[in-house]
């Protein structure tokens, strides 16, 4: 296949069918320009991965209107950024002069608001960047220390809110300090909204996730699975009484695992990343 031809034919098709007009006129311009960068990359990578599925065309139209959507809600001081960085060599975390903390911020805060007291103690350190461990909602008792997420789009009340985080962003940015948060693609907790969907028959929802009818195929893959927590339990499998399947869940019994050999998990967990990158 003539991955360059098919790309730019394929691109061609798409624009053609999708309605951007919630676009600007310059985010337009800057979005075509983008995609006439990278669609080639993008394409010969999707292909490759759900090429052989009769909706990949579909998948990959809906991925672009979900990219132009994150560029509509990109605030303009986000869009400043983007266009200084685009002039660099480097994307800035590949730079080697960049020093990062890790931490967890009920550890560190213990919330979001004594987190961003903490800024000018952080510049003293010469950090460019602070990496917060997983701090979205999860449920209580379940939460695997915040690897359990039942909300990318929520924090966890304990530890403050979207618009807090919002604010630590833009004051470790005005500080010179980029915000990296840990996110956690693997698996979603089981009260999540999709694990809740499937959980009543939805069957979109279902092909969220990992689901066997019975233990022919999770048999096999135990011969070579390693266990994550065998002090907790034994196996990589759930069985769910509710939708009387078996569950993948690699981690913990309430951690789905996530099927991206389905191209809308790939796209539903790009619009949650797209989200959290527009917090800062």
């Amino acid at each position: 296949m003539n991955y360059a031809a098919s790309s730019e034919q394929c691109l061609s098709r798409i624009l053609a069918g999708l309605d951007l007009s919630f676009l600007s006129q310059r985010d337009l311009k800057l979005f075509t320009n983008r995609l006439n960068s990278h669609f080639h990359e993008l394409f010969t990578r999707y292909v490759d991965v759900y090429g052989h599925q009769f909706d990949c065309y579909y998948h990959l139209s809906q991925l672009v209107l979900s990219l132009a959507m994150g560029l509509k809600n990109r605030k303009a001081d986000l869009k400043r950024l983007d266009r200084a960085r685009s002039h660099d060599d480097k994307l800035w975390h590949q730079q080697e002069n960049q020093v990062g903390m890790a931490c967890y911020v009920d550890l560190k805060g213990p919330t979001l608001t004594e987190l961003q007291a903490k800024i000018p103690y952080f510049k003293s350190l010469g950090l460019t960047y602070l990496h917060l461990m997983p701090l979205y909602a999860s449920p209580e008792g379940d939460s695997d220390g915040g690897y359990a997420v039942s909300d990318y789009r929520k924090v966890n009340p304990v530890l403050g809110n979207m618009k807090e985080l919002e604010a630590l962003s833009k004051a470790l940015r005005d500080a010179g300090i980029n915000l990296v948060l840990d996110f956690v693609f693997n698996h979603t907790s089981d009260e999540h909204r999709w694990a809740k969907a499937a959980l009543t028959g939805d069957e979109n929802y279902q092909n969220y996730y990992y689901l066997f009818d019975d233990r022919t195929i999770p048999d096999q893959y135990e011969q070579s699975l390693r266990e994550i927590f065998p002090q907790v339990r034994r196996g990589s499998f759930t069985w769910n009484e509710t939708m009387q399947k078996w569950v993948w869940t690699t981690f913990n019994s309430f951690q789905w695992d996530l099927n991206y050999s389905n191209p809308a998990v790939f796209n539903a967990i790009t619009e949650e990343m797209l989200f959290l990158a527009n917090i800062g």
